[in-house]
């Protein structure tokens, strides 16, 4: 185990995780829902359009992969809380403090706070991409771009980071032997020092489908899909896990505090719970559902068009409970099946343990739920 951590950061979890077409396990209503809203189509309806069907589906949130000022200017006044993406092609532009400080002026401040720009997304995926030149441009850049928020006195309401896959990780299993690749060692302390530094969250993209779908014949389906089952224990902690989710989870946690950035595994899997933590008692989860509609144009297998929820003309693709969630402000639990509308935000019977050492600042969990697909990928 790692020793105790010396250093806090918050944590968003971008858990890009699967639901099934059958029970989801134990589930409970989230209080509020975002949509991940991508523009790579030319069938789309224009912005005004999509906030009307964003109201109707009582949404509050939304991630756009860009920062299009007909979408910006759209949702201004709409009371929807907006993350925007720097994409990688301009990292290495935006490590120059001024090329920034531009950027900011025209990108965000002529629509801010008219628009509830909330958190400014620097880069995708950078740390296990394909241009491997990216990596020393991201935290510059994100140095940059922060500093010119701070400029314009924007800093403490805009926080900057960067969304990361599950891979970054070298182990993730046990759970307590979860660590960061050699090669991001150098890189990988700094960027997690800048989070602390400016109270900013931490993304990652985890994926339980594809760690069953490499080894079906070794995970069980329905520690996957949160449905009952034996689980496994961690060999080191003696922490029991009945789903893989909570298990990816718990493995970037371990790979922070052995960098000396971690937090209270307890409160984590409190907020999962929506028990909240001492700071945040009545914290919910924020769930990113991805992705809003079907884009023609995205490039790769026929599956990439085709993660929407809903058609370009608004119908329905994949019935995952959004209707349902905006008829009904209830926060029974419920079970999802093939034939009814499954509520999105999770529960678990992973065991609770106290941890001594560990900080008690509190952890924010944001899950995105990637659309059915031919191999049921959400």
């Amino acid at each position: 185990m790692a020793n105790p951590p010396t250093k806090t950061s918050s944590l968003h979890i971008l858990l890009g995780f699967f639901l099934a077409l059958s029970g989801l396990g134990l589930i409970q209503e989230a209080k509020s829902l975002g949509i991940n809203y991508g523009q790579v189509g030319n069938n789309l309806p224009p912005p005004e359009k999509v906030l009307e069907l964003l109201r109707s589906l009582k949404l509050s949130k939304a991630r756009i992969y860009d920062t299009n000022p007909e979408i910006l200017s759209a949702f201004a006044n709409s009371n929807v809380e907006l993350i925007v993406t720097v994409e990688n092609g301009l990292l290495a532009t935006l490590m120059d403090p001024n090329q920034a400080l531009q950027w900011v002026q025209t990108r965000i401040k002529p629509y801010y706070p008219a628009t509830k720009i909330t958190e400014i997304a620097v880069g995708n995926e950078v740390y296990t991409g394909d241009d491997t030149t990216l990596i020393s441009y991201l935290v510059p850049a994100m140095v940059s771009i922060h500093s010119a928020l701070s400029r314009l006195s924007l800093d403490q309401s805009i926080k900057v980071s960067t969304p990361n896959n599950l891979a970054v990780l070298e182990e993730s299993f046990p759970p307590s032997a979860g660590s960061f690749r050699p090669e991001l060692a150098a890189v990988m302390p700094q960027f997690l020092q800048f989070l602390a530094a400016t109270k900013a969250p931490f993304w990652i993209n985890a994926y339980p489908y594809f760690a069953y779908k490499d080894s079906p014949s070794k995970i069980p389906i329905d520690y996957v899909l949160f449905n009952p089952n034996p689980g496994m224990v961690d060999p080191n902690t003696r922490l029991h896990y009945d789903n893989m989710l909570y298990a990816q989870v718990d493995a970037v946690v371990f790979a922070m505090a052995r960098l000396g950035f971690g937090g209270s595994r307890n409160i984590l899997r409190r907020q999962m719970r929506n028990e909240g933590t001492p700071l945040r008692p009545n914290a919910r989860l924020e769930i990113y559902v991805f992705a809003l509609f079907n884009e023609d144009m995205k490039p790769g297998p026929t599956s990439e068009r085709n993660y929407g929820l809903f058609q370009p003309d608004g119908t329905i693709a994949y019935n995952v409970g959004l209707t349902s969630l905006s008829t009904t402000s209830s926060t029974s639990t419920s079970t999802s099946t093939s034939s009814s509308p499954a509520s999105i935000s999770l529960t678990s019977a992973a065991t609770k343990v106290k941890m001594k050492g560990y900080s008690s600042m509190p952890y924010s969990v944001v899950i995105y739920l990637l659309g059915f697909q031919v191999f049921m990928r959400r």
